[in-house]
């Protein structure tokens, strides 16, 4: 872009960021496993993916990673990263006027060339837009457009991918649907644009199939949106692309994340054609991957990461016909390794028991399903594709292979809906309670969540709304029912975030300023529980602000049931989009579905008549088959735009090798000793436990396991170092099943060992002797401490607690009980090392037991306070070694 200046290579330091308050620093280091480092000089275009959550959400989110490891793997394009700060970081950011960082080159946002955010939720325009007012960049388009110092911003995803309207203000461009092809052009383009203006580069963009640029559209005053330029498409088409599974090996986290576990995708589309689903409708057709790539990216994948668990991602991973024997097959490949599968919620009417075989190891997984719907009559309405007697025998499969509680995910609230069919949820409870019964078995037990239906764009379902008052009575009925039975844990859905979910997604460009004033007043991490309140009274107050209070009432209120009798509409007289709503006349069926909507111009491939048409099915209780299995339902998907379905053979499966068994075998034990210097300081002492955990595995280390239901790797961490503290004087176990040379042993870790935690030294211990943890008697440490004190006489503080007796200490026992401890007694040397008017460096050795009796750095520092009367402060504390007896 013309004028566009790129600043001084200086990194930001953490250490002034990342102080004692920040709570879980390793969230914002950039050094995981898999971060990828790439010269910025010899990048031609720099990107960031940011995922607008916080770190343990987007770091585990498989279209982030897979999408951060196709840019970097682009010649002369880098890719970093960034995410949502917790409050505590944002806090500190604001009030030193730091800019929001990428993790990897540690350079603020704004000196990148395009930044792109995964807008996969209604309401999560808030959480954008708290990330760009971080990094310190204008939140709307018009005000970036003259602006060549700072990135282009742009959105993907699901939500952004459906109805962009809402967001079009802030937003620069939209990457629409699939982007493991489209981002890699739009990289091609920017990299050629260099020295356009903004303008011009964003016209070449508009001009790649799949990028939407709002600044070339216009709305109407019907709401429909349109071209205001000649070389534009007048609709925008989604892309499509197959999975790449090998993509899906990166990112090591070393804080645990939602999803700690090695994800491959083994399916994407679904074609089910559930009328409510709109990830169904937007990912159409369905491509399945070929098994042997599926089998060969989880091997190679948990060797390459060290994951103890994996999961295979679908919408509908039971409608992957290949799953049983691909499942098998690496089950049987990593049967000594101690590993489980996981899957997503699955179709009932597909489970088995060769599904059953391939889930979990020796940890049983959950077990999730939805049926959606507690009558067969309202399932064929929505399309569902299930009976009864298809969930009543997935359900006894569960029970029969040995699982005592499901999980059941419901709606209320779908088109055509009566109290019959809300009380039916109650009732297929106690029929599948009733029926699923295990001689000498507990009784299955059922967690059901209850959510509220939201109609979705470009769904047959889109038309439809349901008002709150009408969902909290539903709720309350089915309440009374759930409160009368047993082994079953009910959770509804917040019925105030459903109305603000519809209000946004199927709103148009007026609301950018009510998005605007929520996040203003506070809404933000809206999907999280402990900010439901905060959430809608921001963004309650932001749409009383607005003149568009009228229409949030409708939702509210319900702006019209598909399935009423009369099949007409209330509404105002321009469409309901004329600010004074007093004035109301009834539409007919076909002016509400002839109507405009703020997403006609996006093209998904599936069109409008086949979903008018579906909806008339839906009225007719009309089920339409799978077209990936049987025959086609002409929704228009198929052609040379989109593809075809493509459904792999299936393979026999494979004969199972039988589960992990614990190998408990104590061949021998290795003893380390380590140093946690650096940036690891900022690790926690149970993120490092499973750091080692996942080293043993990469290592190929024979590691011995404990016994019982869930064996875990004999691998014993000595003494847990506070969070914060670097070490040169570490020490853990290893215990073999077999013996290995010492020259084997230590090459196998010196590969695996992240250059912040050093190898000092290795020993061979006897495997009867005594742990690290039981002959620890004492620890050394170097303190650096400051002062405000005067006139510090720092060698005369450190004598006088030398020479005391006593120092006595209250300190509250884990029983919440206060217990006096003498400090003094467990002081066994201290000298000073250097000082330097108010700071000071001392060095002591205090006892350090397994028992509880321990003298902490922060001990030391007191003992100091009470001989001095001075205030003094631990700047940093350093681990010099452990003593074993």
């Amino acid at each position: 872009m013309e004028g566009r200046i790129v600043p001084e290579l200086e990194t930001l330091t953490l250490d002034q960021l990342l102080t004692p308050e920040i709570n879980k620093p390793a969230r914002y280091l950039g050094n995981e496993l898999g971060a990828v480092h790439k010269p910025w000089d010899k990048a031609t275009v720099r990107w960031v993916l940011t995922y607008p959550e916080v770190y343990e959400v987007g770091a585990s989110n498989l279209g982030h990673i897979i999408l951060y490891n196709i840019l970097n793997a682009q010649p002369a394009q880098l890719c970093d990263r960034a995410y949502l700060p917790a409050p505590d970081l944002a806090t500190k950011l604001r009030a030193t006027a730091t800019p929001l960082f990428a993790l990897e080159a540690r350079r603020p946002l704004t000196d990148f060339d395009v930044l792109g955010f995964s807008l996969s939720y209604e309401l999560g325009m808030t959480n954008i837009l708290e990330m760009l007012d971080l990094a310190q960049i204008p939140l709307t388009a018009a005000e970036r457009l003259e602006r060549p110092d700072l990135p282009l911003i742009f959105a993907g995803g699901q939500t952004a991918t459906s109805n962009p309207e809402p967001f079009a203000e802030f937003f620069d461009f939209f990457a629409l649907g699939d982007g493991e092809e489209l981002l890699p052009e739009i990289g091609l383009i920017i990299a050629e644009g260099k020295g356009l203006s903004k303008r011009e580069l964003l016209l070449d963009l508009a001009q790649v199939p799949g990028v939407y640029v709002p600044m070339f559209y216009d709305m109407a005053a019907d709401g429909s949106v349109h071209p205001n330029h000649p070389d534009v498409p007048a609709r925008i088409l989604r892309r499509v692309a197959a999975p790449m599974p090998s993509y899906s090996i990166g990112l090591v986290p070393y804080v645990e994340t939602v999803h700690d576990r090695l994800t491959v995708e083994i399916r994407r589309g679904c074609t089910r054609g559930c009328r409510f689903c709109q990830p169904g409708m937007l990912t159409r057709p369905a491509r399945d991957v070929e098994p042997e790539q599926v089998i060969n990216a989880i091997e190679e994948g948990m060797r390459a990461t060290g994951h103890n668990e994996f999961s295979l991602l679908s919408l509908s991973c039971s409608d992957y016909l290949a799953l049983p024997a691909v499942g098998m097959e690496i089950k049987n490949r990593l049967k000594d390794e101690n590993v489980s599968l996981a899957l997503p919620s699955q179709r009932v009417d597909r489970f088995d028991e060769n599904i059953a075989n391939i889930l979990g190891g020796t940890r049983q997984m959950s077990l999730t399903f939805a049926p959606e719907a507690g009558t067969q009559r309202l399932r064929d309405v929505i399309n569902k594709g299930l009976t009864n007697e298809e969930l009543l025998r997935g359900v006894k499969t569960a029970v029969e292979q040995g699982w005592d509680k499901v999980k059941l995910y419901f709606m209320i609230g779908l088109p055509g809906e009566t109290d019959v069919d809300v009380l039916g949820i109650a009732e297929t409870m106690r029929w599948l309670r009733q029926e699923c019964v295990v001689q000498g078995r507990k009784r299955l037990d059922f967690n059901v969540t209850i959510s509220n239906f939201t109609p979705k764009p470009h769904t047959p379902f889109q038309w439809h709304s349901v008002s709150t008052a009408e969902f909290a009575r539903k709720k309350e009925l089915l309440w009374g029912e759930f409160k009368q039975m047993r082994g079953i844990k009910a959770n509804f859905t917040d019925v105030r975030i459903s109305a603000m979910e519809d209000f946004v997604g199927r709103g148009d460009r007026r609301l950018a300023p009510v998005i605007r004033k929520a996040w203003e007043l506070g809404a933000g991490m809206d999907a999280w529980w402990d900010n439901l309140d905060r959430a809608f009274g921001a963004w309650g107050e932001a749409i009383a602000a607005s003149d568009l209070t009228w229409k949030y009432r409708q939702i509210e209120e319900g702006e019209w049931n598909v399935m009423a009798v009369d099949n007409e509409a209330i509404g105002n007289v321009e469409n309901l989009r004329a600010a004074s709503p007093q004035w109301k006349r009834r539409f007919s069926w076909d002016e509400r579905l002839n109507a405009p909507l703020p997403w006609d111009h996006i093209n998904t491939g599936i069109d409008k008549e086949w979903l008018k048409a579906d909806l008339q099915r839906a009225l007719a209780e009309t089920v339409v088959p799978d077209c990936a299995f049987e025959g086609c339902s002409q929704c228009g998907i198929c052609g040379d735009d989109f593809g075809h379905n493509i459904v792999q053979d299936v393979p026999p499966i494979p004969a199972f090798a039988g589960q992990f068994e614990a190998n408990q075998t104590r061949a021998q034990r290795w003893r380390l000793r380590f140093g946690k210097l650096g940036e690891l300081r900022f690790l926690g002492h149970l993120d490092l436990v499973r750091l080692f955990d996942r080293l043993t595995r990469r290592a190929s280390l024979p590691i011995a396991f404990t016994g019982g239901f869930h064996p875990g790797p004999r691998i014993a961490i000595t003494n847990a170092l506070s969070l914060g503290m670097t070490s040169s004087g570490e020490i853990v176990d290893f215990e073999l099943t077999k013996p290995l040379e010492f020259a084997d042993f230590q090459e196998r870790l010196l590969r695996t060992l992240p250059a912040d935690l050093p190898l000092y030294d290795l020993e061979l211990v006897d495997i009867k002797a005594p742990s690290a943890n039981k002959l620890l008697e004492a620890a050394e440490y170097t303190l650096t401490l400051t002062t405000e004190a005067a006139d510090p006489q720092w060698q005369d503080w450190v004598t006088a607690v030398w020479e005391r007796e006593e120092c006595w200490f209250e300190k509250r026992t884990k029983s919440g009980k206060l217990k006096s401890v003498n400090l003094r007694d467990r002081l066994l040397a201290l000298t000073l090392i250097e000082s330097q008017g108010s700071t000071a460096k001392i060095h002591y050795r205090g006892q350090c037991r397994n028992d509880g009796t321990v003298l902490q750095p922060e001990h030391c520092v007191y003992l100091l306070s009470q001989i001095s009367g001075a205030a003094i402060q631990l700047v940093h504390a350093h681990r010099e070694r452990l003593i074993l007896a």
